[in-house]
């Protein structure tokens, strides 16, 4: 039996005993943290053949910076109209949720298909790959990553002035 077929086979015991009957991905969830891991391996590998120093430690601001440009890009991947057809092979449009947001169901039961549907759908699911990307890419390309998490930082805040400025309109049409 080879390792696939072995692990296939341990996934589907797994699935029997954990999820009673339910369709859990269990085997697709085991093949994204794999796909996760090796990214990261394969990340540190790539740094630490530059010869770059890892820092000895973040500035709180940058840290700030990029853990506000986490949040947005995440929210914009999971849950954004126009991120859409990203999310289209995986999930099924079932309306919206939240101001300018899509509520999604996953399209497929069972397998590596539901594993990347609730991946894609799920922004704190999405904020450990994003956030390690912008770690990796901190330590590689400091400048180019403050200016991509600055402006996932704007628009974060260009949100909350969203919302505050349609509070203060609903505020001034109720009186």
């Amino acid at each position: 039996m080879s390792v696939t077929e072995k692990v296939g086979s341990w996934a589907r015991t797994q699935q029997e005993q954990y999820a009673h009957g339910e369709q859990r991905p269990l085997g697709g969830l085991l093949g994204a943290m794999g796909v996760y891991g090796a990214l990261t391996a394969a990340g540190a590998a790539a740094l630490r053949a530059t010869g770059r120093p890892l820092p000895e430690r973040i500035p709180l601001g940058d840290a700030l910076l990029l853990t506000v440009g986490t949040f947005r890009l995440a929210r914009t991947v999971a849950k954004d109209p126009v991120t859409s057809p990203l999310r289209a092979p995986f999930t099924r449009f079932e309306g919206t949720s939240g101001e300018a947001e899509l509520a999604e169901g996953i399209r497929e039961h069972g397998g590596w298909k539901h594993a990347v549907g609730e991946l894609v759908t799920c922004p704190f699911c999405l904020a450990q790959w994003i956030g390690t990307g912008f770690v990796l890419s901190y330590v590689a390309a400091p400048r180019a990553t403050r200016l991509a998490g600055l402006v996932m930082t704007i628009v974060a805040g260009a949100d909350v002035g969203q919302f505050a400025y349609d509070k203060l309109q609903s505020d001034v049409t109720d009186s």
